[in-house]
């Protein structure tokens, strides 16, 4: 580390043409549909599984369709924002590298950083909900795991357990099929996401006949803060669409395709989500829907055995699409701050045959999988929304800077977001508002995983970084 450090050193900005136009060895293989399958795979999730309940009995009651239409609507001016980086700036890395070009290293890196607690803690809770729901269905066929293998070390109602080993597995199989190359990874995630969204709408389709208006009384029983409460919490439904843009240099067409993808996406998801949420508490009172399994008890509730069991298989289908996309996004965001020179070479050097970050999938893969593995499910996502509502609300505030920004005028873009500078800036307070909505023990999380990501920069990245090394040149 150089003895004398000036602090414009630490807000150094990434030149963008540099990469954009070299061959960086991804292959582009995606298209609008491809990334429009990412972005349902990673948003409906484990979230439409098991969010509407709890939000329902905790925040929202029978009017937990709002918190969602609220998260929705944030999240929404947050894609557009998205939308306008991606047809710009064409490159890996996603709100990292759009922060890096506007606001520089330093900024950046921390938001690097807390998007791979992202990434890694999405991922981890994620498997172990995939876990739970696969052992729901092994138990259906009389198959029980050895009891220290069905849950993490601490985990509530089992107390003799010491490793989630299905969740272990369930992310090794899915490093490892990412290894195989970006082009099968997305077929096996759009048949996936097809079978998820029909189960989806098969609840929706039987249930809808057994709606008791009497349930929707009152809607809001913890008031308009419940709602808006309730929203924060349905955010860790919406985070998935952030990894379609990680995509952006793996796609054929990326200013066009990209906002596709992002908007696309983000709206199949919402009408699916809403749907799902005004069906469930119209069947089962809120009361009685803090469950782990709403969907599922909803049909046993009304006595559709049958249909319970196909959407436990769709749950686990679903979760599998998100494991998909979350791990790519992580390895993604990690080979562009890799390939920027501020974490070791190793993580972007890319398999000759199949094109993709071997070493970088497999650690980051690892790693998930033994957190997974060890950390309950309470513990592991504590960080996935702070992380996330950080990122959105610096790429809203991004998008006003790089309008004013003279290197980005010139650069073709097939997208702008409408009633600039209202848009962003509205869509930047929100973020942060529902950041406050977060618990004072996650703040105090994120500012722990903070400080270790600012001791690895100035360790390593800060006298590594490739556009320092560029500037003093």
């Amino acid at each position: 580390m150089p003895k004398t450090r000036k602090f414009a050193d630490l807000f150094v900005r990434k030149e963008v043409n540099t990469d954009m136009f070299n061959k960086t060895g991804l292959d582009k293989t995606l298209t609008a549909f491809s990334l429009t399958t990412m972005g349902v795979g990673a948003i409906v999730g484990a979230g439409i599984f098991i969010t509407p309940g709890i939000i329902a009995a905790s925040y929202s009651g029978p009017g937990v369709w709002l918190s969602y239409l609220v998260a929705a609507v944030v999240c929404s001016l947050a894609a557009l924002c998205y939308s306008e980086f991606s047809s710009t700036i064409p490159l890996a890395g996603s709100a990292y590298t759009y922060i890096y070009a506007v606001f520089g290293e330093l900024i950046a890196w921390i938001l690097g950083w807390a998007l791979i607690s992202e990434y890694l803690f999405a991922v981890s809770s994620v498997a172990v909900s995939w876990s739970a729901y696969f052992q729901n269905i092994l138990a259906g066929f009389n198959i029980h795991l050895p009891e220290i293998f069905r849950a993490a070390y601490g985990t509530a109602g089992s107390p003799h357990a010491l490793f989630d080993l299905p969740a272990f597995l369930i992310t090794m199989i899915i490093a490892y099929l990412l290894v195989q190359g970006v082009r099968e990874s997305a077929r096996v995630n759009a048949v996936m996401v097809i079978l998820k969204i029909s189960v989806i709408i098969l609840f929706i389709v039987v249930a809808a006949f057994y709606i008791r208006p009497a349930n929707y009384s009152p809607m809001l029983p913890f008031g308009v803060k419940g709602v808006v409460r309730g929203a924060a919490v349905a955010f860790y439904a919406y985070i998935g669409f952030d990894a379609v843009s990680t995509a952006s240099e793996e796609v054929k067409n990326p200013k066009r395709d990209m906002p596709i993808g992002i908007v696309s996406s983000l709206v199949v998801a919402s009408v699916l989500y809403i749907l799902l949420s005004v069906v469930l508490v119209g069947v089962v009172h809120y009361t009685k829907l803090n469950v782990s399994d709403p969907v599922a008890f909803a049909l046993h509730f009304i006595h559709q055995d049958w249909v319970a069991g196909i959407v436990s298989l769709g749950a686990v289908v679903g979760m599998t699409t998100v494991l998909i996309v979350m791990l790519y996004g992580g390895t993604r965001l990690i080979f562009a701050i890799s390939r920027d020179g501020l974490l070791p070479s190793a993580l972007h050097k890319l398999n000759p045959k199949t094109h993709v970050p071997t070493i970088n999938t497999w650690v980051l893969g690892f790693i998930a999988s033994v957190f997974a593995g060890v950390i309950p499910l309470a513990k592991i996502a504590e960080l996935v929304n702070i992380g996330t509502l950080f990122a959105f609300a610096m790429v809203s505030l991004g998008v006003v800077f790089l309008r004013k920004d003279r290197r980005f005028r010139d650069l073709p873009k097939s997208f702008e977001v409408p009633l600039y500078p209202f848009i962003p800036i509205v869509s930047f307070l929100a973020c942060v508002y529902l950041m406050l909505q977060l618990a004072s023990f996650t703040w105090m999380m994120f500012g722990i995983w903070l400080i270790i990501g600012l001791v690895v920069y100035f360790s390593y990245g800060y006298s590594h970084s490739h556009a320092r090394q560029n500037e003093e040149n």
